[in-house]
């Protein structure tokens, strides 16, 4: 177990880093460099490079402001207050909130020396450079997390495909598997947790397209929805037919399917000639049959959906990759 995390240690460097240059060049008020850099420091580099944009902006209308004010009004607690009410309704409108803040303690810079200069106003853009530069610079290296994110991706697919396998049996069976809490329990969070590092490497790529595996997890959890609508219709099944038998061959094959690459076309087509065997069958000639046959369909429905997810997800991305492409 690490006792300093990779984002404290940037934490630490960082500031220590901002205040010496601050010091080094003279800066007044060189501690505010390195609280602007813990500030600075994001989780992503897109969020940094927002979040250094908004303060950046945030000074230069900052410094103008409270230099109008000051000299009009005077260096005291009272001008200092309208600053604030004028400034942070600004901000927000402007969406520089990020800015409010940090900018609001460089203005008391301004309101203890009592006096504005071209050299305290340099002093202060210098350290709000000096502070989101640094930053900025730390956050260019961020480890990645692709292969956590790949693990991510066997464990749902290999556990969709326990749960379809056992949908095939409870099928044929009429009887639904003990595990199957379990394996949607755990599908659930996994993929929770999957998402969240997929977007996480997605704002950490700045000049590239990184969005495959956000978009992924965002199917595979509409897949999910689906599977839990294909779970409910168990409660209704009691007695084995030749549709159920059917429907569990074609569950199976679907559940030995599973991957990142099946564009689920073929699975589609032997989905739609599985509906036209069941309109040559007879007719259900009791209530019960009835019921299970209305339950089947609904089933195959939901499970059309699901294939049909996937269709949309691969031609989504190729149409994407002919784009860049061309």
């Amino acid at each position: 177990m690490n006792f300093i995390g990779y984002r404290t240690l940037k934490t630490g460097i960082g500031a220590a880093a901002a205040m010496t240059i601050a010091m080094a060049l003279g800066l007044k008020y060189a501690a505010a460099a390195g609280i602007i850099t813990i500030l600075s420091l994001q989780s992503t580099k897109k969020q940094s490079v927002n979040f250094a944009i908004q303060r950046m902006g945030a000074c230069v209308l900052a410094l103008f402001l409270s230099s109008v004010l000051f000299s009009l009004l005077g260096y005291n607690t009272l001008t200092f207050g309208l600053f604030l009410l004028v400034f942070i309704p600004l901000t927000t409108r402007l969406r520089l909130n990020e800015g409010i803040v940090v900018n609001s303690v460089l203005v008391t810079h301004l309101l203890t020396e009592k006096n504005i200069t071209e050299a305290l106003i340099i002093n202060e853009l210098g350290l709000m450079i000096i502070g989101v530069g640094i930053a900025l610079l730390l956050n260019l290296y961020i480890p990645s997390i692709e292969n956590k994110i790949k693990e991510d991706q066997e464990y749902i697919e290999n556990t969709i495909k326990d749960i379809l396998s056992h949908m095939s049996v409870a099928l044929k069976a009429c009887a639904i598997s003990i595990k199957e809490e379990e394996l949607f329990t755990n599908l659930e969070e996994r993929l929770k947790l999957g998402r969240k590092r997929a977007y996480s490497n997605l704002n950490n790529a700045l000049f590239s397209d990184n969005s495959y595996y956000a978009k992924y997890m965002d199917m595979r959890l509409q897949q999910l929805s689906c599977l839990k609508n294909m779970r409910r219709h168990f409660e209704r099944f009691s007695i084995g037919y030749t549709q159920n038998m059917m429907i569990a061959d074609f569950t199976a094959r679907l559940s030995e399917s599973i991957h990142q690459y099946n564009t689920a076309e073929g699975l589609l087509k032997s989905l739609q000639q599985l509906r036209d065997s069941f309109r040559e069958m007879e007719l259900p000639k009791t209530r019960e049959e009835f019921e299970n046959r209305a339950m089947l369909y609904q089933f195959l429905n939901d499970l059309e959906q699901f294939l049909l997810i996937k269709n949309e997800f691969k031609r989504n991305i190729h149409e994407s990759i002919a784009v860049d492409l061309y």
